[in-house]
């Protein structure tokens, strides 16, 4: 019984010490890249500049503190909604940004712990102020609601809207763009981005409704059978959430929770 508890246990440290060597998480560290996907069409999560490929927002911010506490250089990979769980599980990048905690997501790829929440609004053209005031308003065939491909928002739209028309626009077209340009009367998104985009955009107005749907938690993809990754990541989110790193970032970027 001894020597079978012997060779148990040494299996299992091998099980781990093997398991350790092939994450992730040596690889970021014997390179020196933290890879993340980023969309670059969230604001103010992660904004792409064109005219210099680079980016800035939150989740931006949040990718270098966590690289530079790791000892390694960032470098930010281009993606889009409808395929930012396939850049995991294909190892194009290492994580994600803030992504919506979604049964469908987990199907593929695993989530860190979560560090925010969102809530879902509907936005319409300043021309139907007073006119669309609830969720129900928006429900009728002669309305036209937009919503972003391979977003939570795709999923939501069709289930809050059942009687509308519904537009579904892909990359790097987006949902409010069919607003501000008539081709939709109405869009959904997060009240965070909601509140920036009513910001920069004087022709569109969140709809007063009684209240946000779909409450949700946001954290980053990471791919799903690599625990020892996911562990790091976690604790690494603990300590900044006690640190009041977070908090200090959601102040920066005018993020209500």
């Amino acid at each position: 019984m001894k020597l079978t508890g012997f060779l148990t246990a040494a299996c299992m440290a091998l099980f781990a010490t093997a398991a350790a060597s092939q994450s992730i998480l040596n690889t970021i560290l014997n390179d020196g890249v933290l890879r993340v996907g980023t969309t670059g069409d969230w604001n103010p999560m992660t904004m792409k500049d064109p005219a210099t490929n680079s980016y800035t927002g939150y989740d931006i911010d949040v990718m270098t503190e966590l690289a530079n506490d790791l000892g390694v250089e960032v470098e930010f990979v281009p993606t889009d909604w409808k395929t930012l769980v396939s850049g995991v599980t294909a190892s194009t990048y290492y994580l994600t940004g803030s992504a919506s905690i979604s049964p469908s997501r987990a199907k593929a790829a695993g989530y860190s712990d979560s560090y925010f929440s969102l809530a879902t609004v509907p936005l319409i053209h300043a021309k139907f102020e007073g006119v669309y005031n609830d969720w129900e308003d928006l429900n009728n065939p002669d309305v036209t609601v937009a919503a972003t491909l391979g977003t939570t928002q795709e999923q939501q739209v069709k289930q809050f809207f059942p009687n509308a028309n519904i537009r579904i626009v892909e990359a790097p077209a987006r949902d409010f763009q069919e607003v501000l340009s008539g081709r939709a009367d109405a869009h959904i998104t997060s009240n965070v981005e909601a509140s920036t985009l009513v910001d920069k955009y004087d022709a569109l107005r969140v709809v007063p409704v009684t209240e946000a749907r779909a409450r949700t938690p946001i954290a980053m993809l990471l791919p799903q059978d690599d625990q020892v990754w996911i562990n790091y990541v976690n604790t690494w989110i603990t300590l900044k959430k006690e640190r009041g790193f977070f908090d200090q970032l959601g102040a920066k970027w005018r993020l209500s929770n």
